[in-house]
Formats: C-alpha cells, sequence, structure tokens
C-alpha cells in the first residue's frame, strides 16, 4: 500500500514508526513531518491544514490510504475532501469532526444518548454566564467550545476567577473565535484516565488505556500544558472498567453518532474521571493523543497498517480477534522548550538524540524538531521530544526513558523528574499487598 501519513508530532512519529513495520506498507508519505520521521518515511512540506493541497497530492500519487493524526485538519473537512476523490481515510467527517470541534456539539451528544458526564451549560452572554456560575458556586470549570490547541479549559477555584474567565473568554481576548461560545461545567473528583478505541461508522474495537501528567510542574503543580508525559497503561485500569466505559460511554457515542447521520470513522480518545470504579466522559478527542499514542505504539505487537485499513472500509468486526498487545508497561517523558507553555526560544541544537534512541527497549520520538542547514537536529516547537521505553513494571519502563533522557544534551530543554509516579506507587502497594 501506498500511505499518506497527516501530521509532524510525537504521535504522528509514533504511527509513521509503527506503520513502516507493516509488511502492507510498500511506500509511506508524511506531511509535513519532522526531522524524526524522516528517517521512516518520505516527509513532504504540505502543512497539515492545506486540506486542498493534500488532497492534491494523494490523489496524484495514487495514495491507496490516508491516516490523518491531528485534529485540526479533519475540523477543517479533510476526511470529506479525500473520500469525494475516492481515497480511502482514516479519520472522521467534518461533521463527525465536532466531536472535539466543538465541546458544546460533543456535551449535547452526551445528555441526549445518556453517556455519564459533568453537568453543564453553554453561553454566548456573559449576563447568563455570570448567573450560572454564581448559582454553582466554585470550584467550576470553563471550557472554550472551539479548538484552544489543548489550552481551552480553565478550572476556576473561585467565583471570581470563573467570571473573570468567562468574561475574557467570550470577549475573544483568551483564546479567539475558539471561546466566542463558552461551555460552563460542574468540577468532577476523581481520578484520570485517557481510553481509546477505534470506530468504523458502526463496530467498536477496544484498543487500550493512558494516564497522562497535564501539569507543567513535579508533583502535578503549574499551568496545563498538552502533555509533560504519560504512561499505559492506567495503573488503575481492570477489565470491570474497561466494560463499563465501553458499554457506557463509547458504544452508545458511536450509536448516537450513527443516529445523528455523522458515523464516526477513527480513533475515540475519550478523556474520563473515574471515581468509585464508575467512569464519567470529560471530552472526546477524535484523534490519538500526544504523548499517549506514543507508548501505547510501543505495546501494540499487531499491525497497525491492517487495523486502520480495516476502519477504514468498515470492517472492524473482522480483525477484533487480531489485536495483540504487550502485557508490559510503557512510558513517554517529554522533552519541552525552557518556558514552555509560555513563550519560549525555537531553533536550539538538541545533540546525542542518536546515543538514547540506541538503547534497549527505548525509541525517541520527535515532535518539534527540524534539520538546520548543516543537518543537526533543532527544537522547532514546545514539546520536542518523547522519549519512550517499555519494561516489565512501571518502574523499569520510568528507569529505561529516564537513562534515554539523561544521554541527550539540550541546554534549552527541561522535563518533569516523576512521569508515572501514582502507578509506580500503586504497584509498590500492590506488590506490599
Amino acid at each position: 500500500m501506498k500511505i499518506l501519513l497527516v501530521g509532524n508530532g510525537g504521535r504522528e512519529h509514533a504511527l509513521a514508526w509503527k506503520m513502516a513495520q507493516s509488511p502492507k506498507c510498500e511506500t509511506l508519505y508524511c506531511a509535513p513531518g519532522n526531522a524524526g520521521i524522516e528517517n521512516v518515511a518520505t516527509c513532504i512540506n504540505i502543512p497539515a491544514e492545506n486540506v486542498d493541497e493534500l488532497t492534491k497530492f494523494a490523489v496524484e500519487n495514487k495514495i491507496d490510504l490516508v491516516v490523518v493524526g491531528p485534529e485540526a485538519p479533519l475540523v477543517l473537512g479533510l476526511a470529506d475532501k479525500l473520500r469525494s476523490k475516492g481515497i480511502k481515510t482514516f479519520g472522521p467527517s467534518e461533521k463527525a469532526a465536532q466531536l472535539e470541534g466543538s465541546k458544546g456539539f460533543m456535551k449535547d451528544i452526551a445528555r441526549k444518548y445518556n453517556v455519564p458526564t459533568a453537568a453543564y451549560e453553554r453561553f454566548t452572554e456573559i449576563e447568563p454566564a455570570k448567573a450560572f456560575i454564581e448559582k454553582n458556586g466554585a470550584p467550576i470549570v470553563i471550557k472554550t467550545d472551539g479548538l484552544a490547541a489543548g489550552k481551552g479549559v480553565i478550572i476556576a477555584e473561585t467565583t471570581e476567577h470563573a467570571i473573570e474567565t468567562a468574561t475574557e473568554m467570550l470577549s475573544g481576548n483568551m483564546f479567539g473565535n475558539a471561546g466566542t461560545e463558552i461551555v460552563i461545567e460542574e468540577f468532577m473528583t476523581g481520578e484520570e484516565a485517557s481510553y481509546f478505541a477505534l470506530s468504523d461508522g458502526k463496530n467498536v474495537l477496544p484498543l487500550t488505556s493512558a494516564q497522562d501528567h497535564k501539569r507543567v510542574g513535579d508533583g502535578d503543580t503549574g499551568p496545563n500544558t498538552g502533555g509533560m508525559g504519560a504512561y499505559s497503561p492506567a495503573h488503575f485500569m481492570t477489565n470491570e472498567l474497561e466494560q463499563k466505559i465501553i458499554d457506557k460511554i463509547i458504544q452508545p457515542t458511536v450509536d448516537g453518532m450513527a443516529a445523528e447521520g455523522c458515523p464516526f470513522t477513527g480513533v475515540l480518545f475519550a478523556g474520563l474521571m473515574i471515581e468509585n470504579n464508575e467512569p464519567k466522559l470529560i471530552e472526546f478527542n477524535i484523534r490519538f493523543g500526544d504523548p499517549e499514542c506514543q507508548e501505547i505504539m510501543l505495546r501494540l505487537e499487531s499491525d497497525l497498517v491492517e487495523i486502520l485499513d480495516a476502519a477504514a472500509e468498515g470492517k472492524l468486526n473482522e480483525i477484533q480477534d487480531k489485536i495483540k498487545w504487550s502485557d508490559r508497561f510503557s512510558m513517554c517523558i517529554v522533552m519541552a522548550a525552557l518556558g514552555y507553555p509560555g513563550s519560549y526560544e525555537k531553533n536550539t541544537p538538541i545533540v546525542d538524540i542518536e546515543e538514547a534512541d540506541t538503547l534497549n527497549d527505548v525509541v525517541v520520538f520527535h515532535a518539534g524538531t527540524a534539520k538546520d542547514a548543516d543537518g543537526n537536529i533543532i527544537s522547532t516547537g514546545g514539546r520536542v521530544l518523547g522519549v519512550t521505553a517499555i519494561g516489565d513494571d512501571f518502574e523499569t519502563a520510568q528507569n529505561k526513558a529516564y537513562e534515554a533522557v539523561s544521554k541527550i544534551t539540550w541546554p534549552k530543554g527541561f522535563y518533569r523528574k516523576d512521569i508515572g509516579w501514582r502507578a509506580i506507587a500503586a504497584q509498590k502497594n500492590k506488590n506490599v499487598a
């Protein structure tokens, strides 16, 4: 097969790395790719959001399958455009992509199809929003309706902070057009987890779970980021809980989307709050997580191309028994640019990545990298590398990942020193018990 992968982050490097291993993958292109993806695919200089150019490239190069990594091109209708040209595509239609593109749409679907989620209301004016906040009190969660690069969620600890946040969002000052409509919802307590499943519009193929570290600082402190690290599976995931997630959240959503006339094809990434072994939906993403994808791909032992192709063809029911996961544990440590998630310097040199990459059970995934004129690796984004390892337990995976991180020389970068701390503490307690 000739395959085109769209995107340029750590998620896409992990997908490219795994797809390149498939005997079905004859040629792999990635648009636009990054300095790491260059090692496993031919990078094409077309931005992920240039829907017309990507479609043109796919047609001219007789691409057999397009796999769309990030959410933005899906929200812009890339999958529709490709399918209209007869090109098989893994990713939801523009209408189905609203599950991530509009938090209000997602909450309305959840309410209509009885998916457990936080109580909420939608607002476009500040006065009713203010009244809702004053009635419900704090802590309370304020979200932009539209995409805000993973940063459009604010947990307000006081009613004053909530009203101030809602005012700033609705004015467009905080997140531009993404915040001209907002969702305000109850604050949920419990432990967060991510769960991934594929859908072909009708059938559901459960994948696996992960847990990420959103806050920038050790001990889960400081502002939220796109993710400073993650591990898989979530340490508290059981077969019983997994079945509840599928029965109460994933399947009703897939059935509901089909009933709404916008069947969902692609990956459903459910952000969940788990309390008393009961899952509640925080939000849906319509793509693999980043950095969750990195450690999930290290655990997947099946042929990824075969799986994504079956989803794109509506044949997930035919490969249900072919999915095989390693029973080992994986962990990803994100190396980010100093200053992230605030302002940071770009084009800073990073060396010795190869040394880290040659360690056993370690893969260094590139998220925000390029090559300078001399072929040296430089940083181009906030989150730059995803140093990922697999081991027989969480602690072994963590030790391997941090050993690899220590080999990389990047004075302008930083990383959290405690990724996976909850999982390791839980595993130790289990062993003691």
